[in-house]
């Protein structure tokens, strides 16, 4: 009786209306994709410039002149990136039917082995069931995707502008509003920091995991290696599972053009890549309180991807990162964050 009153809802009610209070978010925010997936975008580019920003303007640099700058930056990068893999994603989408026959022929060989081996399985059943080419379709449509959004290229860096033109001066805005030193302010501005240095580490963690995997690529003659370090930089937000994600689509690759030995190198090494990366290097980086269970990471995937798309898959961690600190910034539902987290998971 206690919980009702004063609420005139008790607890089980409150959690029903919650419940369907986040049902109608979801609806609102999967009909609202065409205009949510850009302001994403922006709010990610923007939180990973804005460290460049401030130390722009800690030299003096004037507000304006700093972010013009950094306009330029990211106007130069993605020219460059487009430069270099867009024939490659435009060639590799062009062959994937090539490729797909290809891996359907390696599989009937792999069963044929098997029928020598006194195990007789269905060539048609098998193929139909591990359906070699999902891997390579799935690599294409997410690759397109984000693609396509080269056509909001310029609403994304109109809003990247807007926001850091707001970050500049925010935090005033927020100490008007509240206290300098109320636990609102402390709260948000621990939120935001949290925030960016995940962001920001992150990012840079990604591009050097990109980079490697292009490298190494290159190096065993694999085709299209650029754009397997794209990918690789973009699943790396995606811990776990994205290392094997951006692993599939180069070993496949790897056994059709080249064959099993190269192939077997490639799988080695992206395992070395990514378990040196992933188990050594980032959680030094990173430090302590800031990792996702795996369940929750698979589940978040499949989750924004299906509310998001494609770009949603690769910002599925970030955004569930996002509620993980939230949650964090709050003694009320510090619980909540507890579940999320990696280290507790383990225990």
């Amino acid at each position: 009786m206690s919980d009702s009153i004063g609420t005139g809802f008790n607890r089980a009610q409150r959690m029903m209306l919650t419940l369907a209070a986040f049902v109608l978010v979801i609806a609102g925010i999967k009909s609202a994709t065409e205009i949510l997936i850009p302001f994403l975008l922006a709010l990610f580019i923007a939180i990973v410039v804005y460290p460049l920003l401030v130390w722009l303007r800690g030299k003096g640099v004037p507000t304006i002149l700093a972010i013009l700058f950094i306009l330029f930056l990211i106007i130069s990068l993605g020219f460059l990136v487009g430069v270099m893999v867009g024939s490659s994603l435009t060639d590799f989408s062009s062959n994937l039917p090539a490729y797909q026959k290809g891996l359907t022929d390696k599989t009937r060989d792999l069963l044929q082995w098997f029928d020598s081996l006194g195990l007789e399985i269905s060539d048609q059943t098998f193929i139909e069931s591990v359906n070699p080419g999902a891997a390579m379709r799935l690599t294409s449509s997410l690759l397109t995707g984000m693609g396509s959004l080269v056509g909001d290229t310029f609403i994304i860096l109109v809003v990247v502008v807007f926001m850091l033109l707001e970050a500049a001066t925010f935090g005033d805005k927020l100490g008007k509003v509240f206290h300098s030193t109320s636990p609102e302010v402390d709260r948000f501005r621990i939120f935001i920091d949290n925030i960016n240095r995940y962001m920001v580490i992150k990012t840079w963690i990604s591009l050097g995991t990109g980079v490697i995997v292009s490298t190494f690529l290159s190096i065993l003659g694999v085709d299209y290696a650029l754009l397997w370090g794209l990918l690789a930089f973009m699943l790396n937000y995606i811990p776990n599972i994205g290392s094997i994600l951006a692993a599939i689509p180069p070993v496949l690759l790897a056994l059709i053009q080249i064959g099993s030995g190269t192939s077997i190198i490639v799988a080695m090494g992206f395992l070395a890549i990514n378990t040196t990366i992933g188990n050594f290097i980032e959680p030094r980086v990173m430090g302590k309180g800031l990792g996702l269970s795996t369940l929750v990471v698979f589940l978040s995937l499949l989750f924004w991807g299906w509310v998001l798309g494609p770009v949603g898959m690769i910002l599925s961690v970030p955004l569930t990162m996002s509620m993980k600190i939230a949650l964090l910034s709050f003694d009320e539902t510090v619980w909540l964050s507890t579940l999320l987290d990696s280290s507790t998971a383990q225990k």
